[in-house]
């Protein structure tokens, strides 16, 4: 059994995703109306124009975002999941 070096990746800044490449229609713009903080995850609850997006996410990223209420955030949807993105 061998154990190889771990390899580490450069993502030059040209080749980052932004939020601007992620699908307009799976983004809805609003803003934190409560926070439930646990231990390991909150709920995240944001009021857009379409009515109030659900998100559950770490508390260390709740932490990590300064995430308040009031605090403008884009609800990122996907499929199976909603992450938030501090404007």
């Amino acid at each position: 059994m061998s154990l190889e070096t771990p390899r580490i990746f450069f993502i030059p800044e040209s080749r980052k995703m932004s939020i601007a490449a992620v699908n307009s229609r799976n983004q809805f713009k609003g803003k934190i109306k409560e926070i439930i903080l646990g231990p390991v995850v909150s709920e995240i609850d944001v009021e857009t124009p379409f009515g109030v997006v659900t998100s559950v996410i770490t508390t260390r990223s709740v932490k990590d975002l300064d995430l308040k209420l009031g605090t403008e955030v884009l609800a990122l949807v996907k499929s199976t999941e909603v992450s938030i993105a501090k404007l």
